[in-house]
């Protein structure tokens, strides 16, 4: 029941360039005042007694406890799960900030060391409690309403029963974790360390992925092809990363019976499998309309036969060349957020004043961007890699949206805040969406319209299309390690098989795109979890249509909706709204929102 916050990057954070002005750092002391605190220590001893108290009070004891009992003990794994929850916030995120270092790292995992053998005394709390008749919980919950408050926590404990091992075995796996962080921190540090020459010039993996972004062409060829040369120079070592982590997953499915191996992910996110198939077989049929209608259309603006894959996120030709300097691009988020609520750009101002953001891109610092929530009783921290680019804005207000969710949710406590991945990108994509349309809004022709309208429907491909055809792959390369060990070729075939079929017949592909998959980090940290942008996507495009058609309330529904974090599943989130992901139908109308810009971008061609 021990949940170790850790962040999830967000696979499309953009990039830009220099000369940005005044960028935020981190200020981690609201979390410990130095590595070598004493307050740190003291948690850490703190911990180690009451993980030993907490078995030895509890242990095979379950079944005899009364309603109040019950919620002493909830209350008590709760308060060691925050604790134990700072203690890793602050390592992890120091750690992220420069991988490379070696007393980061080294202080990052002998915690993790620490904090797994302190809390392995606690795995018999889960397996007792799936140990527990149904009506005997019913029963507690009828006798006491704060303990039922944190029925939910329960039932997503219960969803694992079916595929529970022995107390024994579970406690071995619950120590064999550190083996699997390890591999991912191989991985953070290997694409940390890259470094890659363009044009004379030395960069790290963010500065060369900013380049594919950039206006001239040649520069672009030429940031893909070494983009390309030097994970082809580390492919063995992306492979052996997958290999290890895809098997130690596909080992552990096994043991526990699991049907799938994203069987683990759809409990996980309180998501039922039929669901994410149907958005899966939604988003897949409608590649034709949005990404093969959208890249055709792109393909005659940048003049070209045929596209390759450095001229995907290209700018369009009539797209004025420009940088974002952070206070624009932070006044622009902020404004967008009040223009909504004020609310929403209250709880976003501490952020940018208060040391909660780290945006400036630095050498060894992890790649990307993500909001890590830490513990309900601090507050999140984004990490950014801002280098001005207009979708660097657009990141922003993302990352920001998630910050936003969390402090909201961090009234409902340790247990009940954490949203499943499938609504955590709910305030996200909604932010980017606000800032979108006040852009848009403030357009000052029809060029920059379309412009604007371009950009957005790219984001929307890359997080409704690219992420589903992330998915795919996925899927791909885990059934295929069932049946063995995969080469390196073996797992660029795989991705390739599903790059064609997503982007569409506009694109060509250079040799060397088959080993792109290597730098995605969602692959090694969570797998299947890229699934949830797409869910995110489609859930606001539908809220964002039911907030135009009925503006009248929608604010307190959408704070209320924030405020719930992990204590109420979709379907009861999305009730109030008159939404319902189950419904088959309800995919269609997240992407008619996309189809319907495409339509306005090719009536602009007319």
């Amino acid at each position: 029941m021990i949940q170790l916050p850790f962040p999830v990057r967000d696979a499309n954070a953009g990039s830009g360039s220099r000369d940005l002005g005044d960028l935020p750092e981190w200020d981690l002391t609201d979390l410990y005042a130095a590595p070598d605190a004493p307050e740190l220590k003291r948690d850490l001893d703190w911990l180690e007694e009451a993980c030993a108290s907490f078995a030895a009070d509890y242990e095979g004891k379950l079944a005899e406890l009364d309603a109040k009992e019950m919620l002493d003990c909830v209350l008590r794994n709760e308060r060691i799960s925050s604790v134990a929850g700072r203690i890793m916030s602050y390592a992890g995120l120091r750690y992220y900030q420069l991988t490379t270092d070696a007393d980061r790292t080294k202080q990052l995992s002998d915690l993790q060391e620490k904090i797994t053998t302190f809390t392995t005394p606690l795995v018999f709390f889960t397996l007792e409690l799936n140990r527990l008749e149904d009506d005997h919980l019913d029963r507690l919950f009828a006798q006491n309403a704060e303990l039922a408050r944190y029925k939910p926590v329960f039932d997503r404990i219960r969803a694992m029963k079916p595929y529970q091992l022995s107390d024994e075995l579970e406690k071995f796996l619950h120590d064999l974790g550190v083996v699997g962080d390890a591999w991912e921190r191989l991985f953070d540090e290997t694409i940390a360390g890259l470094s890659f020459e363009v044009d004379g010039e030395v960069l790290n993996i963010e500065g060369t992925l900013n380049l594919l972004t950039e206006q001239d062409r040649d520069t672009r060829e030429a940031a893909a092809r070494e983009l390309a040369q030097v994970f082809g120079d580390n492919i063995r070592t992306f492979a052996r990363v997958h290999n290890t982590q895809a098997k130690e997953k596909e080992v552990i499915d096994r043991w526990r019976g699991m049907p799938t191996p994203q069987t683990s992910r759809h409990l996980s996110n309180d998501v039922e499998p039929e669901v994410v198939q149907a958005l899966r077989d939604a988003v897949v049929a409608a590649y034709p309309k949005l990404s093969h209608r959208y890249y055709e259309l792109k393909r005659g603006w940048l003049g070209l036969d045929r596209m390759q894959v450095w001229d995907r996120n290209a700018p369009l030709p009539m797209e004025t060349t420009r940088t974002v300097k952070w206070d624009e691009a932070r006044d622009t988020v902020m404004e967008a957020y009040a223009g909504f609520d004020p609310r929403m750009a209250e709880i976003a101002d501490p952020f940018f004043k208060r040391g909660w953001i780290d945006a400036g891109v630095k050498p060894g610092k992890s790649s990307g961007a993500f909001a890590h929530p830490t513990v309900t009783e601090v507050h999140p921290y984004v990490m950014l890699n801002y280098l001005g680019k207009p979708r660097d804005v657009m990141t922003l207000a993302h990352e920001l949206g998630h910050g936003v969710h969390q402090v909201l949710a961090a009234d409902q406590g340790e247990m009940l805040s954490s949203t499943p991945l499938t609504l955590a990108e709910t305030a996200s994509v909604f932010g980017e969406m606000l800032t979108f349309r006040k852009l848009l809004d403030q357009a000052k022709d029809q060029q920059e319209r379309k412009v604007l309208l371009a950009g957005k429907v790219e984001d929307m491909i890359n997080t409704v299309v690219r992420q589903i055809a992330f998915y795919d792959f996925e899927c791909k390369l885990h059934d295929a390690r069932r049946t063995g060990e995969l080469t390196p070729e073996d797992i660029n075939a795989l991705w390739m098989s599903v790059q064609g079929e997503s982007l569409g017949p506009a694109f060509d592909f250079m040799e060397g795109y088959e080993t792109f998959w290597a730098y995605i980090p969602h692959f090694i940290h969570s797998p299947f979890y890229v699934y949830a942008y797409a869910f995110g996507d489609g859930l606001v495009n539908a809220l964002y249509a039911n907030y135009e058609e009925q503006p009248e309330g929608f604010q307190e529904k959408y704070f209320d909706m924030l405020k719930a974090g992990g204590s109420k599943h979709h379907k009861e989130l999305l009730a109030p709204f008159g939404l319902d992901a189950t419904d088959p139908k309800f995919w269609d109308k997240g992407l008619s929102m996309i189809s319907g810009m495409i339509d306005e971008l090719e009536a602009m061609e007319a």
